[in-house]
């Protein structure tokens, strides 16, 4: 581990000295001092594909290569750039018009875009990007929560998508990376998806020069872009798994930017000299989920009981370090249409043992639960949720799995129980909970099914009245949880970590970094 440190510091050295090669082979040389940043993430990702990347990695590069027909715009937050959900702006689209009844919508596209080999970007790319999008294993579901049905040319620059009804999620869900305009006719050229999986065919600011998803990525700027080309020429990003490396690395000046810092270090490196820390609330929730479908855990009392058993303060205060905040509802709290009716859970551990009396397991029971690698956090709310159920009788068997298999084992929908974390890219309980806990979630692993949540999210979904569908998926939350399909662990704070110098940094819930934003002062 030392020698690979010692090598990667020489690397980054040149890098952030301005004398880094430009990765791109065919590029324009050296970059610049101040115009390359090197950053530290965990992970490498799972795809290029706009349509099946599902991980903060994959969905950064891709964000970097693309651009869309719309994009979220930006506002302060006490000084601080964040994303203003709310508020959708021009991208490729120029401009777009509802029909009275919003059951269809009309997009202009801008007539200079050309994609990143000098192709235009044009209606026909459009409605093959979201032929692709319709038939992809990831997107698709996200294809059909926007309920579009047809998708047609309306001209060279035109075109018209038609929803099967009115749909307050359709102009949310646009903006996000799955729903990228794709230069189809290069990936046909190039053998189709699975070209597409290692390759990038888009018109966005940046140029994917290099992806090695065990060591290192590369991405060099657009010097053709059509909008506000990135002041960053240069962005190599390190793929760490090792937090402390990822921190160590960052508080000596050779990466400056790192991802995944945990909440033990955050403290520390706030008094580090030239490292900024931005530490926000955020959407991003963690969570204990019980297969609702394999006992003990069919029975809603049990799942009761186990929600009453978890040490929420130590978790808060012990492993997050304040870095964290309670969650108690299965939307995040910064979410509109939050509530927590239905919410009565706090660590009682006599409330516990009534509720497993009731259901027959007075003496307890034991069952398997699943933890997946990457996550210092998740190994110590494991920890300490255990020895608390322990108290009650009930034998939690933790059975560790790496995470690329324990994401394949979350597939198959046969995990007893285990933690997750997720983060709602759009900001609206109809997102979420339709992805995570409707009967048809393509999300929903823990197999919750249940007749009132579904009925009121297929409501809300239609509603126009942003009172009326407020109060339909605050009947969906108060269902949810009474009947506890997950305990509730806790709402993340966004932490990125970087070196002073550093601007432009803006929150998004998605949590993905936009490094056509950023810009290193000299």
């Amino acid at each position: 581990m030392k020698r690979t440190i010692l090598a990667f510091a020489a690397v980054t050295a040149l890098a952030v000295s301005g004398c880094a090669a430009n990765a791109n082979s065919g590029g324009s040389g050296a970059a610049e001092a101040g115009d390359t940043l090197v950053a530290a993430y965990s992970e490498g990702g799972k795809t290029l594909d706009p349509a099946e990347a599902n991980d903060v990695t994959s969905d950064t590069f891709v964000v970097a290569a693309y651009d869309q027909l719309v994009t979220y715009g930006r506002t302060t937050d006490g000084g601080q750039p964040k994303a203003k959900t709310d508020e959708i702006v021009p991208m490729l689209a120029k401009s777009w018009k509802a029909s009275a009844d919003n059951t269809s919508y009309t997009f202009t596209l801008r007539d200079d875009a050309k994609f990143q080999d000098g192709a235009a970007v044009t209606a026909d790319a459009v409605v093959k990007s979201f032929e692709h999008i319709k038939a992809s294993s990831s997107a698709s579901f996200l294809y059909k929560m926007a309920g579009i049905a047809k998708v047609t040319k309306t001209g060279e620059h035109g075109v018209k998508i038609d929803l099967t009804a009115p749909n307050h999620l359709f102009l949310q869900i646009l903006p996000m990376y799955s729903f990228s305009i794709i230069d189809m006719d290069k990936v046909t050229r190039n053998g189709g998806a699975k070209w597409l999986a290692n390759n990038t065919a888009g018109s966005g600011p940046y140029q994917i020069t290099k992806w090695d998803p065990s060591t290192e990525a590369s991405m060099a700027r657009n010097e053709s872009y059509w909008g506000e080309k990135p002041k960053l020429r240069q962005v190599d990003v390190k793929f760490i798994a090792e937090a402390s490396n990822r921190v160590q690395l960052l508080r000596k000046g050779e990466v400056g930017l790192a991802l995944e810092v945990p909440p033990k270090d955050v403290r520390s490196l706030k008094g580090s000299d030239g490292v900024v820390i931005d530490s926000r609330a955020g959407n991003k929730i963690l969570f204990f989920a019980m297969n609702n479908k394999i006992k003990p855990f069919d029975d809603p009392r049990v799942r009761q009981a186990v929600s009453y058993a978890i040490p929420y303060d130590k978790l808060l205060n012990d492993v997050m370090k304040g870095e964290a905040s309670p969650m108690k509802s299965a939307v995040a709290s910064s979410t509109p249409g939050f509530s927590d009716a239905g919410y009565t859970y706090g660590h009682d551990l006599d409330k516990a043992r009534a509720l497993l009396a009731e259901a027959g397991l007075s003496k307890g029971f034991s069952f398997d639960f699943t933890l997946g690698s990457g996550f210092d956090d998740w190994n110590d709310d494991a920890v300490l949720i255990q020895a608390e159920l322990a108290k009650i009788g009930v034998k939690m068997n933790i059975k560790k799995m790496a995470r690329p298999q324990f994401l394949e084992a979350l597939d198959t929908r046969k995990v007893q129980a285990y933690i997750t974390r997720w983060t709602s890219f759009v900001n609206d309980p109809g997102y979420h909970l339709g992805l995570l806990l409707t009967t048809q979630g393509s999300s929903n692993y823990a197999n919750f099914s249940d007749p009132v949540v579904d009925k009121s999210w297929q409501q809300a979904a239609t509603e126009p009245d942003v009172a009326k569908r407020n109060k339909l998926y605050g009947t969906a939350q108060q269902e949810i949880n009474t009947k506890a399909p997950w305990a509730y662990l806790y709402e993340y704070n966004i932490v990125v970590a970087h070196r002073a110098g550093l601007d432009g940094y803006t929150s998004y819930p998605d949590g993905i970094v936009r490094f056509f934003q950023l810009s290193v002062t000299k």
